[in-house]
């Protein structure tokens, strides 16, 4: 898939709000620091699409984006604040599941995971929930070149064997550096992939 228009649409706390289309819709997800901005302008190739930020946690909206005036690119707030207060996160989990559960448009959720770290638990409970709500979801290593090949697949293989402790078949997986621009093609063409099994 060539990207060849990517603009920002409209940001808000409230899933009613969202854009009132038919549009197909991909949205990103993660803990916080994952890499979801760089992951995203690396992907529409817009530095400054996403927001990035040295302080984590800074995604605390639902921001749709639309590609190729085909689908909407969805950002949503990460989970697993260390920073924010009680109530904050609590706002931030309703923002995120009502989103996710009442959107009828959310067409795959891309759950970002960063290879580095081994499987936290925060990240496996919420693949976990997904796994029981139904939502379709694939899963993406962020950060791959800050590792050896060889660090990188164990430390994926590793994630691969905790989640088959609990689930029968793997989900899609993706590999990704926004440095080094990898596993953008393969991202993309599951997008494309999934859009003409929408639209045809």
């Amino acid at each position: 898939m060539i990207i060849k228009s990517a603009e920002f649409v409209i940001s808000n706390t409230d899933v009613k709000k969202c854009p009132a289309s038919s549009l197909p819709e991909y949205a990103f997800i993660g803990r916080s620091n994952v890499g979801k901005s760089s992951l995203i302008n690396m992907l529409t190739q817009r530095k400054g699409l996403a927001m990035t930020s040295q302080k984590p946690g800074k995604t605390q909206l639902i921001n749709h984006f639309l590609i190729n005036n085909e689908w909407h690119l969805v950002d949503l707030p990460g989970y697993g604040f260390a920073r924010v207060g009680q109530s904050n996160r609590e706002r931030l989990k309703s923002i995120i599941e009502d989103y996710i559960l009442e959107r009828e448009q959310l067409t795959n959720l891309f759950i970002l995971l960063d290879c580095r770290h081994e499987p936290q638990k925060i990240d496996l409970e919420f693949i976990e929930w997904a796994g029981e709500n139904g939502v379709p979801f694939a899963l993406v290593f962020t950060k791959a070149d800050k590792l050896s090949k060889g660090k990188l697949a164990s430390n994926i293989e590793a994630y691969k064997q905790t989640l088959l402790e609990s689930w029968e078949e793997l989900p899609p997986i993706f590999i990704t550096s926004s440095e080094a621009k990898e596993g953008r093609d393969e991202l993309l063409n599951y997008i494309e992939d999934i859009n003409k099994t929408i639209i045809s």
